[in-house]
């Protein structure tokens, strides 16, 4: 048994045009606590639209309902939207398109056909019981059984195969993949046997085109291919595996396929009875980093874009893990970590604890006291060699519900930087209600007086969601036009467990278009 949205997975699939308004009515029929967020939905002014439980609302309960009400403005391409409560999120996804205005087209000549192929993480267990047990042991979660495509995981498993997902082709072709990675805890490799890929957009941004072999996404990312029918008639395996950056620790290390299949193949080969194998692609190496280096260097707009320069907030933040003491009064049993530790995680020392009887949102928008403080600190409270080798004395972070106050209109620089703390990793850093350049990116730490003369001002990518390199840093700028609380935290859901997040209060500007909106009537009470 899982939790799906109308029975199916991935759920619906939402096709939408850029300009056009939505009103999704979610009815919760579970027995757990569920919200839906929109992934890399601007949100402009309707953050109480914008899903992640306790943060812009109170979830919506069992035989509760809430009806979401935005607008989408000048962004096209692909996302996506997923459950953001507990790990519901494991199997309650799907995808997010969004095709030009009326009257408008691609920047690149107009594909034969569209598909969203999703790549998803499957456990054969409820993957609530497997969150809670993670915590109540303090141990890792166990990891996933599976990588799925379309929700199938394809030819490599001990279980199904005669529901493999099938994207059709043709020879002469060229096809659109919407590629998405709503995996739980794992970046991935992407590729098709034989076959380029010709990459143009990301998180529903175009980009300067660029052809590779191999993609890599984090979760929480989308990526755009086109892909050529130029090659014999047959079918070839598309296929998914992890990109592993933490050193020794254990990851799920299966493959998940897809066939691309030539509708001009001869007709044994696609009863694949008795026909030849699809044709299977190498992989990169689970930890092979040097091509997730180069795939996202080549990331570049299609044009000039308009880089803040005169930066008002300059902020630097540690992302990364920590070990907690096993308490006193806890048994061994609770402190199952490395050493009889509890895993946590932290940005800038400090482990994010969610409020539990009303959101962030709410407090601030209600002024009610109590709820949270302002004094997220914007440099880390102690400056050490964040990726070097690091005193157990600053494993422990201080846990705390601080958000960081932004006036509106003001001109935000953050560098992202992982640390070594446990283990150095690739996190993927997802910031709610906006889109950001990634001006650079770099490995290990930051120094302002070197790298900001690498900093691309002119034609940086503009992302949702940023994959802060293993032992490294980014560099992402924004203005904060945008009102309300938005949460940013790291998209593998082990580590938001854990605490790898923090937020943002954007406040409000002059007059109504820059104020956030009243709440709605029916936003679900706590």
């Amino acid at each position: 048994m899982a939790i799906t949205v109308n029975g199916m997975l991935p759920g619906p699939t939402l096709e939408v045009k850029n300009g056009d308004t939505l009103e999704i009515e979610v009815v919760n029929k579970a027995k757990y606590n569920a919200t839906i967020h929109w992934h890399g939905v601007r949100q402009m002014r309707t953050g109480w639209a914008d899903g992640p439980e306790f943060v812009t609302q109170c979830p919506i309960r069992p035989g509760g309902s809430y009806t979401y009400r935005f607008t989408i403005e000048g962004q096209e391409g692909t996302l996506w939207w997923h459950a953001h409560s507990s790990w519901l999120r494991a199997t309650v996804y799907g995808a997010l398109i969004i095709r030009p205005r009326e009257g408008e087209s691609y920047p690149f000549p107009k594909p034969k056909r569209e598909t969203a192929i999703i790549l998803g993480e499957w456990w054969d267990a409820n993957p609530i019981d497997v969150v809670r047990q993670a915590t109540m042991t303090g141990a890792a979660p166990n990891n996933s059984d599976a990588y799925t495509i379309n929700g199938q995981p394809g030819d490599l498993y001990k279980c199904s195969s005669k529901d493999t997902t099938i994207v059709p082709i043709d020879v002469g072709e060229t096809n659109l993949l919407r590629v998405i990675n709503a995996a739980l805890n794992q970046p991935l490799f992407f590729t098709v046997a034989n076959h380029k890929l010709t990459v143009v957009g990301a998180d529903a941004a175009y980009l300067k085109p660029f052809t590779t072999s191999v993609i890599v996404l984090g979760p929480g990312q989308t990526t755009d291919v086109l892909i050529q029918g130029n090659q014999l008639p047959a079918r070839y395996y598309m296929a998914a595996r992890a990109y592993q950056s933490a050193q020794n620790a254990p990851f799920d290390n299966t493959t998940t396929t897809a066939i691309l299949e030539y509708k001009s193949a001869p007709c044994p080969a696609k009863k694949g009875i008795n026909g030849p194998k699809p044709i299977m692609p190498s992989l990169p190496a689970y930890n092979d980093t040097n091509t997730v280096t180069a795939f996202s260097q080549s990331f570049r707009s299609p044009q000039k874009v308009e880089v803040p320069t005169e930066i008002d907030e300059s902020l630097f933040f540690t992302v990364g893990l920590g070990l907690n003491n096993c308490p006193p009064n806890f048994p061994s049993s609770q402190c199952q970590g490395p050493n009889g530790t509890r895993f946590t995680a932290s940005m800038n020392n400090v482990s994010f604890v969610f409020p539990q009887s009303i959101s962030l949102l709410q407090a601030h928008q209600h002024g009610i006291p109590g709820v949270f403080t302002t004094d997220f600190p914007g440099t880390p409270p102690l400056q050490f060699d964040y990726t070097g080798n690091v005193s157990q004395s600053l494993y422990q972070p201080v846990p705390g519900t601080k958000l960081y106050k932004l006036k509106y209109g003001s001109k935000v620089q953050i560098v992202l930087q992982d640390t070594s703390i446990v283990t150095p990793e690739n996190h993927p850093i997802h910031l709610h209600g906006y889109d950001f350049y990634i001006v650079a990116e770099g490995f290990g730490n930051f120094d302002p007086k070197t790298d900001t003369s690498k900093f691309n001002l002119v034609d940086p990518p503009q992302r949702n969601t940023v994959g802060v390199p293993v032992n490294g840093w980014a560099a992402i700028r924004f203005v904060a036009d945008n009102p309300g609380v938005w949460i940013m935290h790291c998209h593998l859901d082990v580590h938001i467990t854990w605490g790898l997040a923090m937020a943002f209060v954007v406040e409000n500007g002059f007059g109504e278009l820059q104020s956030l909106q009243a709440p709605p009537p029916d936003l679900p009470i706590c």
